[in-house]
């Protein structure tokens, strides 16, 4: 088979095979009302609000985080002086793993990929003069969630703003970490117990908190098709919902704040048909397998970010492009929240150039494209219900394969769910070499003469400080009063205390991200994959 002749075959990035032409003959007994029925009402295929982006647009959440709190703090905002309706803040790999900046694991990694926070002084610092009463904060952050949630808490409620006036989101999915990404500290099964620890923490304080945005992103830039990441993410939110069912919890108590993270990639059609058929999965799960009676409970809301995997280094100004078509995919599929990339981050951190181009393609979309002006727009073309039928059904053979293996977390131990994504990401990059799929300016279209684009600069005196002012909170603190809340902490880690209640306690004395980490730690035991 030539070049050619493999390029005229189309597929989809899931190898769904695209006809060239759809009737309604590819529609045979299709039933509108289960099907699709209407916009905010189950099985809410065609978004999960009646008048969806009639009413206001989604949140525009650029993602922000690098070095250290105050640099992370101009950025945000700048980013709200330029509209910018929501935050989203990255943290760098020392945070995210545990380990405070002055640990030796930290050493070159403090401030490089997000904002480095360590303790309560930290967050102040990041949250200063943000308008935490009005504004919703996204944290991606998963084995250390629900530390960063707490001081998060903690710093609102020395600004005087109440808990229950709080509003955002922390990622806290920590199954996928095991399958895709790698950020976990803890074996799958305590820290279970800390994600469903933080559901009934937020239902009792924090109502307006989005406790877990189960993430998909990371499972498709680990390198699976839209099939599998719509599949394996829905498996893992099944896990957590299942898990919080044992320890009592309601599902009407936890499920409307359950939220989810979805990635954009290219295939426009392909984005759209996926995000309309996880909507309709999961209602029907949270209806039929779970019995919630609070239609809140069987909305899906996501948050989406296009494709961090789909941007090049070769000729990066044509991924404002690739970010203009997956933003577009996100607001026709009905997305509540939406980060669009900078065109330079497969060089660096965005830059303040990039990320004001980012933020106003979003802008274009929704006051120019005319995407927003009706309801689903898409909805009842022959190509997309076809598209989503056929998404959706391969996405439901892989989870009955999933609960075959007794669940998500059995799956992930077994390296069935990691296996799955080794194999996609293998194909498609056969499939780029091959030029069987095209990749503009890289094996098509390629130009020898570039200039070499502006990159971020971290500059090294960020960390230096930083290693600094938690050396100094050390030595100021009240250390037997720190040492006494983390042996509090130690001790409740053996009965069924809500574990937020010290930890709260323990953040609240000036305990440190890493001290409160090594607790758990300590009674946890740190995971090793066994497959």
């Amino acid at each position: 088979m030539s070049k050619d002749e493999k390029v005229n075959n189309r597929a989809t990035d899931s190898g769904i095979e695209i006809r060239p032409l759809y009737t309604l003959g590819d529609l045979e007994g299709f039933d509108y009302d289960s099907k699709l029925g209407t916009p905010g009402a189950y099985p809410y295929t065609r978004g999960v609000q009646k008048d969806m982006y009639r009413g206001r647009l989604w949140t525009m959440r650029q993602y922000a985080g690098f070095g250290s709190a105050e640099s992370t703090n101009e950025r945000f905002h700048f980013l709200l002086g330029a509209g910018q309706t929501g935050l989203s803040c990255a943290f760098d790999l020392p945070t995210q793993m545990g380990f405070d900046s002055d640990h030796k694991r930290a050493e070159g990694e403090v401030g490089k990929v997000g904002v480095a926070i360590d303790s309560i002084e930290d967050m102040s610092l990041l949250l200063k003069g943000l308008p935490l009463d009005t504004v919703t904060t996204s944290m991606t952050i998963n084995a250390t969630a629900s530390i960063l949630l707490l001081l998060y808490e903690l710093v609102a409620e020395q600004n005087g703003v109440p808990s229950e006036k709080l509003g955002g989101t922390i990622q806290n999915d920590i199954l996928k970490e095991y399958a895709a990404r790698g950020t976990y500290i803890y074996p799958p099964r305590p820290s279970m117990r800390l994600i469903t620890d933080t559901f009934e923490y937020c239902a009792k304080n924090m109502p307006n908190w989005n406790t877990i945005s189960i993430s998909g992103y990371h499972i498709r830039e680990a390198g699976s098709s839209a099939v599998q990441e719509i599949a394996f993410t829905i498996a893992n939110g099944i896990a957590y919902v299942e898990a919080a069912l044992k320890t009592g919890l309601d599902i009407d108590d936890f499920g409307p704040r359950l939220s989810f993270f979805w990635n954009a990639h290219n295939h426009l059609f392909e984005e759209v048909a996926k995000f309309r058929a996880a909507r309709r999965m999961w209602a029907k799960i949270m209806i039929e397998r779970f019995h919630a009676k609070d239609p809140k409970t069987a909305k899906m809301r996501f948050h989406t970010q296009t494709g961090g995997s789909t941007l090049t280094a070769q000729q990066p100004e044509n991924n404002i492009a690739r970010v203009t078509i997956q933003g577009l995919a996100a607001v026709l599929g009905g997305t509540q929240s939406l980060h669009t990339n900078g065109f330079d981050e497969a060089l660096g951190l965005p830059t303040t150039k990039a990320a004001k181009i980012a933020l106003r393609t979003q802008q274009i979309i929704g006051f120019e494209s005319g995407a927003t002006d009706t309801v689903d727009p898409l909805a009842g073309s022959w190509f997309i219900e076809s598209l989503t039928d056929e998404v959706e059904a391969q996405a439901w053979e892989y989870l009955d394969k999933i609960e075959a293996m007794g669940g998500a977390v059995n799956a992930i131990e077994e390296g069935y769910i990691q296996e799955e994504i080794e194999k996609s990401a293998y194909s498609y990059a056969k499939a780029i070499d091959s030029g069987e799929k095209i990749v503009v300016g890289v094996n098509r279209f390629s130009d020898e003469s570039q200039d070499s684009p502006e990159v971020f600069p971290i500059d090294p005196k960020l960390a230096v400080n930083q290693i600094a002012r938690t050396k100094k909170l050390r030595e100021t603190r009240d250390n037997e009063l720190v040492k006494k809340t983390l042996d509090d902490l130690l001790q409740a880690t053996n009965d069924t205390t809500n574990l937020l209640i010290p930890m709260k306690e323990a953040l609240r004395a000036r305990a440190t991200l890493g001290e409160v980490s090594d607790v758990l730690r300590e009674a946890f035991g740190e995971y090793r994959p066994s497959y």
